[in-house]
């Protein structure tokens, strides 16, 4: 009888047949086990360029924060330059205060020795018209002679204004405001000077009024010098220039 000759099987055939599904297939390398066709290996590998878009991010955000600090300070800066308004010298204000005080000193004086040589009281003398006359009085009053009983006074008052006007002078910050208090400092002193040196005894001394025009009473250079102060500080007020210069904009 002939015998056939079996070839025996290997060990993995004997214990895998052939064609089975569950058999598994081994990667050929590190790179076939994280392909992206995996979803385990999604998971676990992450991704490169989100990493680096959230790295370049948080570089701008700290690149950012500095800049936005300085932006802010600087601004801070230039608002607080902007609240704190730069006020001129105040000496050279000081000097404009004294200059237009002692001109207006000066010029009432001059003109009061100039109306008590040249006129002659109850002669009026026409200068333009009836719009502008000389009529020499003396006045023993304030203005419109009134409290001619009152004498020392007025004298005392115009004194302690001028005093004032003098201390206040320290803090000037304004050229309106210094062209007002010499103003005011001037005539004030114009009309001191009369009351004090002249008839009829210190302190009690008539004030020289010469300058008439219709409807008004008899003044004179010192008078017109006050007027135009207090005019002229009730302008610097409504515009809210401060003695020092500064502005008020509280009302804005």
């Amino acid at each position: 009888m002939q015998r056939t000759r079996r070839t025996p099987l290997s060990q993995d055939q004997s214990s895998h047949p052939s064609g089975d599904a569950n058999d598994p297939t081994e990667p050929a390398d590190a790179s076939s086990a994280g392909s992206p066709s995996s979803p385990d290996a999604e998971a676990a590998q992450p991704a490169p360029e989100t990493d680096q878009a959230v790295a370049t991010a948080a570089d701008a955000g700290e690149t950012d924060q500095p800049q936005l600090a300085t932006d802010a300070g600087e601004t801070d800066q230039v608002v607080a330059t902007e609240a704190t308004p730069a006020k001129p010298r105040s000496w050279r204000l000081t000097i404009v205060f004294a200059v237009v005080g002692l001109l207006i000193l000066g010029l009432d004086q001059l003109t009061k020795m100039l109306a008590l040589h040249h006129l002659t009281p109850g002669e009026p003398v026409n200068v333009i018209g009836e719009l502008l006359k000389f009529n020499l009085i003396r006045n023993p009053g304030a203005a419109f002679s009134l409290g001619s009983d009152f004498t020392p006074v007025i004298s005392t008052i115009q004194i302690a204004v001028a005093l004032g006007v003098i201390y206040l002078s320290r803090r000037l910050g304004s050229a309106g405001w210094a062209v007002a208090f010499g103003l005011l400092f001037g005539g004030a002193v114009g009309n001191i000077t009369d009351r004090i040196f002249r008839e009829p005894s210190p302190f009690h001394g008539h004030v020289v009024d010469f300058l008439q025009t219709p409807h008004w009473a008899i003044f004179n250079v010192a008078d017109m010098a006050v007027t135009s102060a207090a005019i002229l500080l009730v302008i610097q007020t409504l515009r809210g220039i401060k003695l020092d210069g500064t502005k008020d904009v509280s009302g804005k």
